[in-house]
């Protein structure tokens, strides 16, 4: 016997407290499941008879893939049978390597409904990549495309193989399960705490960990994400956001699909502002969740030239810096609400629909988290590490990572600990301040790299910009700045004296940006800047802190006399805080 009507009541509460957060947060409460099927008791529940489009992909070349929600429900049940007819079984691991088609959504419903758990891989990945997703996830099934397929040409062993839109030798093609059975007889219930996704995160700072959901932690744990969004039964939402990666299926399944409202995709081959503007006005896009990045790009355009019909949009990711914000309220009249949450958690805090947004921060708890700030000594303060207290744990908290000391490590003392640190005002507002391994001190400051990093990028030469510490005899540290320039900009001495001033007419003296270096960020495959490179680059460079160590396109400071002011010169002697930014 399913939970599912435990489900739908938490669920209809959020709907029917959408702008009520006060509200919301002191009511609401998880539901108590044993048993759920998210495909089954939900999506399935939600499909019979429903016509209503689930699922519209739009294509660069125009061409539209509409599926309803009882066309999706039915091709998932052939994919199943399909998949079980090849020997997938409960439990097994299912490597899914697709982007925005079809088959990426009928898939992942099919292994819900098997109890496969599916290890979600974006297309980027490379051989090496993969036979370490390989070694590491125990696979024993893939399903890619035909540009994927080659990739798998070296890795041996007993898996099946499943082709989208090819005919390939050693795999089967992906088509022939539409042939399939129609009907689909579960082989048993689902635990709601049976395993469902495995993800490998993006390694920013180490090897890709690896993180287990369950059937409940991310159907489910995805209300606050439902929330956070404001989503509605009637929207077409939007989220720009590749397979592969956790954000995908933050809000291009659980979130949208939670509510019942339609999921949206623009698969184009490369991101142009101009043609995303226009797919969102021809096609009624109502919600959009978009990564600073794009919001960025999309800012570069007149707005203002833009009917949208949008009544939410958010963004998350990485926090966003405020002119953008203030240049979409301009020309919409709609304020970006930031969100923040992680891979191994749902939607943690946010700014709700219908609530005030304070410039800067990513907002309250979501309903059904309580967040608290520790510092670095285990006690909870208004500024530290991020972290879920685990005798009250939320839903959408991960089971744990595959390797149990790593969990062990992130979950010491009583508490899911999330390696980011912020600040909390009166007003239970949190504001993101960064990594617990980027934010370093510089003469008994302690600095943010997000903070300079948003000065640097409102900068109109600026495309990005990382900051690390970089060793100095007298401070420490100083702030470095590694920027990548727009378009046909070029490096030169002149262009870092305008970026020197610029930065330091924004920020205070003792967090202005000391060095600058010109180069191309080291990233991620999922596009994340990997600044422990950086920092490890800076450690070997300048370790003893002389100019004589420095590289090709990289300025100080002090080279620009011009811009030295004796009233408001640091002294390099600060205020000692609380020494947060280690673990």
């Amino acid at each position: 016997m399913s939970d599912a009507h435990e489900f739908l009541a938490a669920r209809d509460f959020l709907l029917a407290h959408r702008e009520r957060y006060d509200e919301a947060y002191a009511t609401f409460r998880w539901p108590r499941l044993a048993r759920f099927n998210w495909a089954l008791d939900h999506f399935d529940a939600m499909a019979r008879g429903n016509g209503r489009t689930a699922l519209w992909i739009v294509r660069d070349d125009g061409d539209d893939v509409r599926l309803s929600f009882a066309e999706l429900s039915a091709r998932s049940d052939r994919v199943a049978n399909a998949l079980r007819a090849l020997g997938a079984r409960r439990g097994d691991r299912l490597l899914l390597m697709l982007p925005n088609v079809a088959p990426t959504w009928e898939t992942l419903l099919a292994c819900m409904k098997l109890g496969v758990v599916v290890v979600p891989a974006t297309p980027q990945l490379g051989p090496t990549d993969l036979a370490d997703r390989f070694a590491r996830g125990g696979i024993r099934h893939v399903v890619t495309d035909a540009d994927g397929a080659p990739k798998f040409d070296g890795l041996a062993g007993d898996y099946t193989r499943l082709v989208v839109g090819a005919e390939r030798a050693g795999w089967t093609r992906y088509e022939t399960a539409y042939d399939a059975p129609a009907a689909l007889d579960p082989d048993g219930e689902t635990r709601a705490d049976d395993p469902l996704l495995l993800y490998f995160t993006s390694g920013t700072t180490a090897k890709p960990k690896l993180v287990l959901h369950t059937h409940a932690s991310y159907p489910v744990g995805h209300l606050s994400t439902m929330y956070w969004i404001g989503l509605r039964a009637d929207d077409v939402h939007w989220n720009i956001s590749s397979p592969g990666w956790a954000k995908h299926a933050w809000s291009s399944v659980f979130a949208p699909w939670n509510a019942g409202a339609t999921v949206f995709v623009y698969d184009y081959a490369r991101f142009d502002a101009r043609r995303v503007l226009d797919t969102i006005v021809g096609r009624g896009v109502t919600t959009l969740c978009a990564p600073p990045t794009v919001w960025r790009m999309l800012v570069g355009e007149d707005l203002g030239a833009y009917a949208v019909r949008l009544r939410e949009a958010v963004s998350a990711g990485e926090p966003l810096n405020p002119e953008v914000i203030e240049r979409v309220r301009h020309a919409w009249g709609l304020t970006i609400r930031d969100g923040y949450g992680q891979t191994e958690t749902t939607a943690q805090v946010g700014n709700p629909p219908g609530q005030p947004v304070k410039p800067g921060s990513m907002g309250r708890p979501l309903p059904g988290y309580r967040v608290v700030l520790v510092d670095p000594d285990g006690r909870e303060a208004d500024v530290g590490e991020i972290a879920l207290p685990l005798g009250d744990r939320p839903m959408g908290l991960m089971a744990g990572y595959l390797d149990a000391s790593t969990t062990a490590q992130a979950m010491d003392g009583g508490y899911y600990r999330t390696g980011d640190v912020a600040e909390r005002d009166a007003d239970g507002y949190v504001t993101y301040v960064g990594r617990a391994d980027d934010v370093f001190k510089s003469s008994d400051y302690r600095i943010s790299p997000f903070e300079l990093e948003s000065a640097l990028v409102e900068h109109p030469l600026v495309a990005e910009a990382a900051v690390v510490p970089s060793p100095d005899a007298m401070r420490l540290a100083v702030p470095k700045a590694f920027v990548a320039l727009r378009g046909d900009a070029r490096p030169s001495v002149d262009v870092a004296r305008e970026i020197f001033r610029f930065v330091r007419e924004r920020l205070p003296a003792y967090k202005r940006v000391r060095r600058l270096e010109f180069a191309e960020l080291p990233k991620t495959i999922s596009g994340k800047i990997r600044r422990v490179e950086l920092r490890g680059l800076e450690e070997r460079r300048h370790g003893g802190g002389t100019p004589a160590d420095r590289a090709p396109g990289e300025h100080w400071e002090e080279d620009f006399p011009e811009l030295r002011d004796g009233g408001t010169r640091d002294s390099g002697v600060g205020t000692r805080d609380s020494g947060l930014g280690t673990r």
